[in-house]
This record gives structure tokens, C-alpha cells and sequence, in this order.
């Protein structure tokens, strides 16, 4: 019987080794480009794609500027129309990282390039430390913050409304006055905002709602799925494309890693999405 248990305990130990390696090294120093339709209401001409960025985190483990600078090049050679970074540039308390202030970002991140420009919302990470800084920061490298208020952006001879909802967590996230500007009935709105917990509070006039914050959970396990997702609502707003009465909402499971740097079937990702009408042939 001993000599059957030590292979069993050998094997179990190998098994532990490598899941360990998977979720603290492998997975969270990967990056993947995740290219995926949207199908919505949507009436211009042609689909709009939009390069979405979350929860960046420099600083934690993996996830210096030099992922950065990866990010960023990956990011332009998927040749998106719009790019959206959803919150959470900054990093405080993860185990293994270290501390980069918003400034030494800028630089890197100024590289962004999309046709019809580079926007942004801050997060729950980037308020705690200081929400001015950060947004002087991002405007300073041509990113436009959105925080409560809309713009119409021009589309060759058409247009989008791109709306920013400020963080649930820490500020107003006033969906009325993000959406005040907005004054026709029929131009697609497309929504930013770092915390999905907003997302029952948005009105059906608006198109697509993005947003970040839950990682996804980090971890993600066979069958039971996240085991914990920071919202209030659970799985519910976890990850992917959520449909809801008619209302669509797409939560980006991010890059960076907060608190606990793991990540396991959870993989760093650039979503790019296809948004339109159809996801036909």
C-alpha cells in the first residue's frame, strides 16, 4: 500500500505545483487580443470597432511599463476605430507589485492611436489615490476623460454619442447628467463606466454599456465559475456580453491583477469588438 501512495502523492504534488505556476505566473505575465462581434441596435452604415482596455493596474506583478509598452503595441495593431480605457490605471496593495505613479504612464500610453480618437473614465484604484492627478495625467497624453458628460463623435458622415459614467464606488455616477447632452432619439450611445453595478441604472436609449472593475473574478473554476467578483450582484456582471431587456452591456475582464496577483482561466485581455447590427457571414 506505501508503494502505491508515494507515486499518488508525487503526481498530487506535481498537479499543485503546476496549477500554482499557472495562476501566480504563467496566466497573470500572458496577454491575449480578444477579437469578438457585438450585434446590438445599431443603425450606421458600417460597425464600429472599439478597442476596450480595463482595469491596467501598472504595477502589479507582470504588469510593469514594459507590458505596458506591449499593450499599447498590440492595442494599435488591431487598427480599432475607437479606443475605450475603462478605469483603473493605478495600483495600490497588491502582493509583488510596485507602485508606479500615473505620470510615468503617460508616455507609453500617449502611443494609443484609433481613427476616431482615445477616451477614458477613471476607477475606484485611480480616485483613492487622486482623481485629479489622473485625469490631468491622461489629458495631458491626448486620452479624453469622460465623467458624467457625453460627446458625439463623428463617424464619416454619421455619428456616435460616447458617454462616461463616473466610478459606482467612489463618485457621483450620475447617469442622468452623463446622458443629459444626449438630444436625439436615435444617434447610437455607447456608455463608459468602470463599475458594472451601474449597469441596471441605464437607460434603454443607450446602445452598449462598457465597463471593467470585476477581473472577472481573477479565478474562474470548472462548473461553479467565479468564486468572488466584487460587485454586488455576483456572477451576474462578471464577464462578456450580458443582455438584459433589450440592454446590452459588455464587462472586459482586464489586464492587471489587484490585491491577490493571480489569475487562473482568467487571461489578461485587449477585447476588440465589432459592434453593429449583425454578427451574420
Amino acid at each position: 500500500m506505501r508503494g502505491r501512495i508515494k507515486p499518488v502523492l508525487s503526481a498530487a504534488a506535481c498537479i499543485v505545483g503546476a496549477l500554482f505556476l499557472w495562476g501566480f505566473w504563467w496566466e497573470p505575465s500572458s496577454l491575449r487580443v480578444s477579437e469578438q462581434c457585438t450585434a446590438v441596435k445599431w443603425n450606421l452604415e458600417k460597425p464600429l470597432r472599439i478597442a476596450v482596455l480595463g482595469d491596467l493596474h501598472v504595477g502589479s506583478p507582470y504588469n510593469g511599463l514594459d507590458k505596458l509598452n506591449q499593450i499599447v503595441e498590440q492595442t494599435n495593431a488591431a487598427t480599432p476605430d475607437l479606443i475605450c480605457v475603462l478605469g483603473d490605471f493605478v495600483v495600490q496593495g497588491v502582493v509583488g507589485g510596485t507602485y508606479i505613479v500615473p505620470e510615468l504612464m503617460m508616455p507609453t500610453l500617449s502611443r494609443l492611436k484609433a481613427r476616431y480618437g482615445v477616451f477614458a473614465v477613471l476607477g475606484n484604484h485611480d480616485v483613492w489615490l487622486d482623481a485629479g492627478r489622473v485625469e490631468r495625467a491622461l489629458e495631458a497624453a491626448h486620452i479624453e476623460v469622460l465623467e458624467d458628460r457625453a460627446v458625439k463623435i463623428p463617424i464619416a458622415n454619421e455619428s456616435i454619442w460616447l458617454a462616461g459614467i463616473s466610478d459606482f464606488w467612489t463618485r457621483r455616477h450620475n447617469v442622468h447628467a452623463a446622458l443629459a447632452s444626449v438630444n436625439d432619439t436615435t444617434t447610437p450611445v455607447v456608455v463608459l463606466t468602470h463599475n458594472p453595478d451601474v449597469f441596471p441604472d441605464v437607460p434603454g436609449r443607450v446602445t452598449l454599456t462598457l465597463s471593467a472593475h470585476t477581473h472577472g473574478g481573477q479565478v474562474r473554476l470548472p462548473i461553479i465559475g467565479a468564486p468572488i467578483v466584487p460587485s454586488k450582484y455576483g456572477q451576474r456582471f462578471a464577464a462578456g456580453h450580458i443582455v438584459e431587456n433589450g440592454r446590452h452591456l459588455f464587462v472586459t475582464t482586464g489586464i492587471g491583477t489587484s490585491i491577490i496577483p493571480v489569475r487562473f482561466r482568467v487571461p489578461p485581455t485587449i477585447d476588440v469588438l465589432t459592434v453593429g447590427a449583425s454578427c451574420g457571414g
